[in-house]
């Protein structure tokens, strides 16, 4: 995937994709709205994937739950990547079902050892039946367990050693922790495995208000703020140009907006690229 600013293709945009094939350098789709083996979706996909790359985001492998990986819904991955050879693959560092149910949201883990010893364990079982290499991504939280042999960033730097996998860099949910747990998001991103990183992932966020401590929800529901603009900016200072992504899942707006924010995106990149020259 060469590093240029792409978008999330949602429900509401495909059927303008097909007509107009707006100019945008790639696509992501989550992996598991393409698990139904026919209908017309994946009629649409098969002439997008045509036009454009692709990138598959999944939501629900659960990498981190007590349970083992599901090999069904690993299988019908297999089989998704197979069918459409996506220039990169990518799931949460979490857990989000155990014993048969699920949760409707990623679901934080502690940073122990044990827990870095099972993702890496599972990130391996899956990239040996993708055959190829899996991104992980950092997730948002909204509580903290007391246990912990690691930070947040150590953590996530041990589980990509270990396994050999790749790193989606969220770094919305980087702001988004730092203000909800008062962690430094630059220490954060400076600790991470500059080589691993192969993704960035921009979104907006929410405030709660009334609460007696700031609470930010990483709904992908707005614009990027200026102060994730400004991270985003210093990430690609640390890692070079890499794909940028913009998630927007929630109140989906008009195309235009999430070219607009893919535009504004790339000329950081674009000036990443000057200053590096």
């Amino acid at each position: 995937m060469p590093a240029v600013a792409g978008i999330g293709l949602r429900t509401p945009h495909v059927s303008r994709v097909l007509s107009e094939q707006p100019r945008v350098p790639w696509f992501e789709v989550h992996s598991e709205n393409l698990f139904a083996q026919g209908g017309s979706l994946h009629q649409a996909m098969e002439c997008i994937r045509a036009d454009y790359p692709l990138s598959l985001h999944g939501v629900g492998l659960s990498l981190g739950s007590a349970d083992a990986i599901d090999t069904s819904h690993l299988a019908r991955l297999v089989a998704l990547v197979q069918r459409y050879q996506p220039a990169l693959v990518s799931e949460h560092l979490c857990w989000g079902a155990v014993g048969g149910r699920h949760s409707n949201d990623l679901l934080p883990l502690p940073f122990t050892e044990e827990a870095v010893s099972l993702l890496a364990s599972r990130i391996g079982q899956v990239q040996d039946a993708l055959g190829r290499e899996l991104l992980v991504e950092n997730i948002s939280t909204y509580l903290r367990f007391r246990e912990g042999d690691y930070t947040e960033w150590d953590f996530v730097a041990q589980v990509v050693r270990r396994s050999g996998c790749g790193l989606l860099c969220d770094v919305n949910n980087i702001y988004v922790n730092s203000v909800n747990h008062g962690v430094d998001p630059h220490q954060y991103l400076r600790a991470l495995p500059r080589d691993a990183v192969r993704e960035i992932h921009l979104a907006g966020f929410t405030r709660k208000d009334g609460l007696a401590v700031p609470l930010l929800i990483d709904s992908h529901s707005q614009p990027v703020t200026e102060a994730v603009w400004a991270l985003y900016a210093e990430a690609v200072d640390c890692f070079g140009p890499v794909p940028t992504l913009i998630e927007w899942d929630q109140d989906i707006p008009e195309l235009e907006v999430l070219l607009a924010e893919a535009a504004r995106a790339q000329e950081v990149l674009d000036a990443c690229r000057i200053h590096i020259a």
